[in-house]
């Protein structure tokens, strides 16, 4: 493995990156599904765990996970990191493995994430406990009854809520509890939790660590000491990454910040314009000087993101409107790739909740969330402004 230096560009381009006998710049794709030991004194050595090496691809011990996994740790300054088959993957296991006396969510989430905690996996015993941003007071009490894992996004979908990291962990700490924070939203370019204090970051990878909607994949990283049982969960569902997957994700990240600090910039520019039209009701996005969490956000992100939501007069007939005369922005679910993609909230990733839940969350139905890609800032406002026009 190549030695890792401080800066992050860099990290993304060389870290976990083998020495190719044949001078290839990035670790090979290996598809082997096992590999094969001079003797079995050396299988032993790999199966208990006193020497690394590649075992069975299932285990997700294979040279080219790996070495995704040895990039992806280096960039959220962690000691390790597993690489999964998707986001929703990497939380599943994560919460069998530490939230079987209780898992606190708060503020919004996936839709996938809360059917996953309010539906399923209370029929195996696990309780989930919901709170919004506004309950923050009733955490010491969840983690009194014995809650052992907090979990949450931020800024979350769709509303870009802040949730302080920091404040959070030292709360969760101090009743023996541990912290969760998706930074699929941010990603490790805007926004690294673990330094905060938390003590896993969950990505979905799909988004803005592929890059280009051509992939599906999932990551979680933290303490080897943290991640080692959740290793067992990974390996027998079945939920570790593919290798020709693994080197696309690797390939993505190598350009990680280029992409993300240019969808930084854009989506700064399309909210300011964003938030002077006439019909659109209001902005939200981290980077606006307005925006209810924007002190917080300044204090813990190091970029606002590619993500904002804005809300339409009119409300959801006037939303679906506009969405469905946008020409540049692809009307589609997901986020982070070097397209621009718009999508409704309520027909799409919380489409499962009722309409009152949506309600107490804020979650109106004139509501479209943008993510903004990697084309010019001008033919975007364009475009969205043809829309609402």
């Amino acid at each position: 493995m190549t030695t890792q230096p401080a800066a992050f560009a860099t990290l993304c381009v060389h870290a976990g990156e083998i020495a190719d006998a044949h001078g290839s710049p990035h670790t090979p794709i290996y598809t082997t599904t096992t590999f094969k030991f001079p003797s079995t004194a050396a299988v032993l050595d790999v199966v208990e765990g006193r020497k690394a090496g590649a075992l069975y691809t299932r285990y997700g011990l294979n040279p080219t996970i790996q070495a995704l996994e040895e990039k992806l740790a280096a960039l959220e300054g962690a000691e390790a990191a597993w690489a999964f088959c998707s986001g929703m993957a990497a939380e599943s296991a994560l919460f069998l493995t530490y939230g079987r006396t209780g898992i606190v969510c708060l503020g919004d989430a996936y839709g996938g994430t809360l059917e996953l905690l309010s539906s399923q996996l209370p029929t195996l015993g696990i309780p989930g406990y919901f709170l919004l941003g506004d309950e923050l007071d009733a955490l010491p009490s969840l983690l009194k009854r014995g809650a052992g894992l907090v979990f949450f996004e931020t800024p979350t979908n769709p509303a870009l809520e802040q949730f302080d990291i920091a404040a959070i962990s030292e709360i969760a700490h101090a009743h023996g509890a541990l912290v969760a924070v998706d930074n699929t939203f941010a990603s490790p370019v805007n926004q690294n939790p673990l330094l905060l204090g938390a003590d896993f970051v969950v990505h979905s990878a799909t988004k803005y660590l592929g890059g280009h909607s051509d992939l599906t994949a999932g990551a979680l990283m933290g303490a080897k000491s943290a991640l080692a049982p959740v290793w067992s969960w990974r390996k027998n569902l079945g939920q570790a990454i593919a290798p020709e997957i693994a080197a696309q994700l690797a390939r993505s990240l190598r350009t990680l910040p280029v992409r993300v600090e240019r969808q930084n910039a854009t989506a700064m520019k399309v909210a300011l314009v964003m938030q002077a039209h006439p019909q659109v009701e209001r902005v939200l996005y981290p980077g606006l000087p307005d925006f209810p969490g924007h002190a917080l956000a300044k204090r813990q992100m190091k970029g606002f993101g590619g993500m904002l939501t804005i809300e339409i007069r009119g409300g959801g007939v006037a939303a679906t409107r506009v969405a469905d005369k946008l020409k540049l922005f692809a009307l589609a679910p997901s986020l982070g790739g070097v397209e621009s993609l718009a999508t409704q909230p309520c027909t799409t990733t919380h489409h499962g909740l009722t309409p009152e839940e949506r309600a107490r969350r804020g979650i109106s139905d004139a509501m479209l969330r943008l993510s903004v890609g990697l084309e010019d800032a001008d033919d975007l406002i364009a475009d969205l402004k043809q829309a609402l026009g």
